[in-house]
């Protein structure tokens, strides 16, 4: 993920936004992000994000995986140790 920095920032839309953060229960950070994908009319629901990165994860060719070692097998045999 990017990140921004944004600088001479006005006075007024700097207290503004730590206001609404607060009044939000936000981070700063936050409230800008908010703020600037309701100006920009953009989606930013964290669980849509994290459906969409599982849905590219079980993309991932299950063929890549199929030579691994079981994992259980492995934590039982070092329990019996």
């Amino acid at each position: 993920m990017a990140t921004l920095q944004v600088r001479n920032v006005p006075d007024h839309i700097y207290r503004r936004l730590t206001d609404l953060a607060e009044k939000e229960r936000r981070s700063l950070a936050q409230q800008t992000l908010v703020v600037l994908a309701k100006g920009l009319e953009v989606e930013i629901d964290p669980k849509a994000r994290r459906r969409e990165a599982l849905r590219r994860a079980s993309l991932i060719d299950r063929n890549l995986t199929k030579d691994l070692p079981d994992i259980v097998k492995m934590i039982r045999e070092d329990r019996n140790r």
